[in-house]
């Protein structure tokens, strides 16, 4: 789709599947010139609702070459939205530990590097505006989830501490929580095997039986893509945005408010622990 020269550029890390191409198609739509990103953009061949870059957010090289891409074209960035990520799941006994370092290295690392490479143009050019996708999984430690959850929860906390560095530079950043969508993300997260005979064979089997529901029940990622667009409107962004099903919301405010113990109970009833 071809949007006017005097629209607003925009960055999609991730935006060949999911939240990410929804968020796209959504911005391309408004009239915004959309780049998404994927490690391999040939196996997209006949992807044509917007411009999709190779990028792979764990190499600095491709990091570099597709914002030089935007900034030899346009001059300009007007928005990042670091939304590439990866699920992860399983025991954190049973987790290998180069598992937890690749799903660490998309989570966050991934997303710190390409800010890194975007922060100079928009320093030059005196805006810009970061959108953080992280998970209401951020907010709590959840089982069998405690690798993802971590990942998102720092890049919640980078976040945080990044906004007020920028200040200064007129560069808005801010994190998008979303809760369970109906995306692919089941399909491409890494999954410990339920391992016959472990301790963990029954409550983990349950548990990762429970999230794929959860996936497979979730939100329309059109609702995602609306809030980003709202947000791209806003002068000044809040620190945080949840989105999500309404209990997926509330259950960040009754952690907030329940002693620790009694909210413990409540996740443990909830996965069957």
């Amino acid at each position: 789709m071809n949007a006017s020269q005097n629209s607003k550029i925009v960055l999609i890390t991730g935006g060949s599947s999911g939240i990410g191409k929804s968020i796209g198609i959504f911005l391309a739509n408004k009239g915004y010139t959309v780049y998404g990103t994927s490690r391999n953009p040939s196996r997209f061949s006949d992807f044509d609702v917007f411009t999709l870059l190779q990028l792979d957010v764990a190499d600095k090289d491709s990091i570099a070459s597709a914002v030089k891409i935007i900034n030899q074209k346009h001059g300009r960035l007007d928005v990042l939205i670091n939304n590439a990520g990866a699920g992860i799941t399983g025991p954190l006994e049973e987790i290998p530990e180069e598992e937890i370092i690749r799903n660490f290295t998309t989570n966050y690392f991934g997303p710190i590097n390409v800010t890194k490479a975007v922060l100079p143009l928009m320093r030059k050019q005196g805006d810009g505006l970061i959108i953080n996708v992280t998970s209401i999984a951020g907010y709590m430690g959840l089982p069998f989830r405690g690798i993802y959850s971590a990942s998102k929860a720092a890049l919640e906390m980078t976040t945080e501490a990044w906004r007020m560095e920028l200040k200064s530079f007129n560069i808005k950043m801010t994190n998008i929580a979303p809760g369970d969508f109906a995306t692919n993300i089941a399909a491409g997260r890494y999954h410990a095997p339920v391992v016959e005979g472990s301790p963990y064979e029954k409550t983990y089997g349950e548990s990762l039986r429970l999230m794929d529901e959860h996936v497979d029940e979730g939100m329309n990622p059109d609702e995602m893509a609306k809030v980003v667009y709202k947000v791209i409107q806003i002068s000044e962004p809040k620190v945080h945005y949840k989105v999500g099903a309404f209990m997926q919301k509330i259950s960040i405010v009754l952690k907030r408010i329940l002693p620790d113990k009694v909210y413990e109970k409540l996740l443990m009833n909830h996965y069957k622990l």
